[in-house]
């Protein structure tokens, strides 16, 4: 039986909202969360039925804030503004994303600070279970008063317009209800605003991202020592002594993965006692830049989960006599970490590059020339480089911050937006890219690694090879390697990759995270 989360009173992890996106998790609302809930909608009642002006409650939006509405117009401009603020543009996300963003906004709503109706959550809590899922465009947020369009587009579904994912379909609302015998909802005062302020779009990406990054550094770790053997680097780089002179936490688990991965390699011990002083960067330094691009994932992790567990619209009701209008939507708070986990990103896809280059150079005895012995007929895996250095080149035109960037609008009420919904898919766009780039070095790493047989390296890396061989055959001669860049791409972002080396891992009593791996999981 799947665990149970209480919206608005359970602690929401990350790792948590991820197992309610793919029903791992079941989520519902607690009586306790109930009484809040009903207590805040009083409240914001009793505003309407008064003469005096709160924003947000009885008067127009943004710019408009100074124009009181009556309490006859109150429920017309709830709807008015899911209709005037559905503006968004572009592809739709997926459609995971659009469940986590309901799942999210529940959440936000359900802790009993926005005035919003039980129905109305109940209402969320039905989408979400039923898998009624609405059709988010991707652009048109500037993070500022939160993510206005597309939340708007979210909850369209609510007053019966929009479209929905439903049944493997994309099918408009209206014909959803008609055959799930469901009826729009009358929104109250106040909820229109409610639902669309907030920062649920970009926490919903950045979630997403944090996972796929974390899948994407682990495969980067594998796929560095897999490198290292095949060029029979050293492992004296990774000693646990060195790195305790320079105590940054990604560093240390980095060089700890290194240091058990490698351990009882026939690859590393063959060559003990060559006469190569040391190896170039992009191996010898792996700790310090995986760890680096760690760090900046840890650091997005911990933002993330302050944001999932936050109110972020507005304004918010604490009591009769204390309602605040504020910035709590403003998306600063997660955009700069964006931006830093999407510039760490990019940095894993360039040293990763950096390797498969040297793989191919042939300057280390045993590896031919471009991972071949038969070229010149033979071009080898000299093309596949030439994708990595692409995605690599395009990756690193993505790393400008949409953060540092701002447009004023709303006639200038909002003169400082955060652009942190750009950010949040500009990380997801540059994972994509390098979850490709890995697998070129993934491809080349198998290939390099067939050359030193019959040596063997450790257990880890031996199943991970077999893995790899299982999907992808050695090359004798050329082919389209497209197939096999693809395959490599997909035993990355499933996870495959990461999951064999855990397994073998954890059969052999080795924690590949250990005692420097506090907090590097979601």
């Amino acid at each position: 039986m799947s665990k149970t989360f209480f919206y608005g009173k359970d602690h929401l992890t990350v790792g948590m909202a991820l197992e309610l996106v793919s029903a791992q998790c079941y989520g519902e609302l607690h009586p306790d969360v109930l009484k809040k809930v009903n207590k805040s909608q009083q409240i914001v009642n009793s505003i309407v039925q008064g003469d005096k002006a709160v924003y947000g409650i009885n008067t127009g939006f943004g710019p408009l804030c100074t124009t009181q509405i009556s309490r006859e117009d109150t429920e017309k401009l709830q709807d008015n503004i899911l209709r005037s603020h559905s503006v968004g543009m572009g592809a739709m996300i997926p459609r995971e994303i659009a469940r986590l963003m309901l799942i999210l906004k529940t959440h936000a709503l359900s802790q009993g600070y926005s005035g919003i109706a039980p129905a109305t959550l109940e209402r969320l809590i039905l989408h979400i279970n039923k898998n009624i899922i609405p059709v988010v465009p991707s652009q048109g947020s500037v993070g500022a008063s939160g993510d206005l369009a597309p939340l708007a587009h979210l909850f369209l579904p609510l007053i019966g317009l929009g479209q929905v994912f439903y049944a493997g379909e994309i099918v408009d609302t209206s014909k959803v209800f008609l055959k799930e015998g469901m009826k729009p909802l009358k929104l109250g005062p106040k909820e229109g605003l409610a639902l669309i302020n907030g920062t649920q779009f970009m926490a919903a990406f950045a979630a997403r991202g944090l996972e796929r990054m974390g899948i994407c550094l682990d495969a980067a770790d594998i796929i560095g020592a897999m490198t290292i053997e095949a060029m029979l680097g050293s492992v004296r780089p990774f000693a646990e002594e060195l790195h305790r002179l320079r105590p940054y936490k990604g560093s240390q688990l980095v060089a700890h993965r290194l240091r058990e991965m490698l351990t009882g390699s026939e690859m590393l011990a063959s060559h003990a006692n060559c006469g190569r002083v040391q190896d170039p960067y992009s191996m010898r330094c792996i700790p310090q830049v995986h760890g680096a691009s760690r760090n900046a994932w840890l650091h997005l992790k911990e933002v993330t989960e302050i944001e999932i567990n936050a109110v972020t619209d507005n304004p918010i009701i604490f009591d009769q006599n204390n309602i605040i209008s504020g910035g709590n939507f403003h998306g600063q708070p997660i955009a700069l970490p964006l931006d830093y986990a999407t510039l760490a990103t990019h940095e894993i896809g360039n040293i990763s590059d950096r390797r498969t280059y040297l793989l191919l150079e042939g300057s280390i005895d045993g590896l031919p020339k471009l991972l071949m012995k038969n070229t010149g007929i033979n071009s080898g895996f000299m093309l596949p480089q030439y994708t990595s250095a692409a995605l690599v080149a395009e990756n690193r035109s993505l790393c400008f911050p949409p953060s540092s960037d701002s447009v004023p609008t709303s006639m200038g009420q909002e003169d400082h937006v955060s652009m942190g919904a750009i950010s949040a898919r500009r990380l997801n766009e540059v994972i994509d890219n390098l979850e490709k780039i890995l697998s070129v070095e993934l491809v080349c790493a198998a290939q390099a690694f067939d050359f030193r047989r019959p040596m063997k390296s450790g257990n880890i890396l031996e199943a991970c090879h077999y893995l790899v061989r299982e999907h992808i055959d050695h090359a004798e001669a050329d082919r389209i390697f497209a197939n096999d860049l693809e395959k490599g791409r997909h035993l990355i972002a499933s996870g495959a990759l990461v999951r064999c080396a855990s397994e073998i891992a954890a059969a052999e009593n080795v924690d590949l995270f250990g005692k420097y791996g506090s907090g590097f999981r979601l």
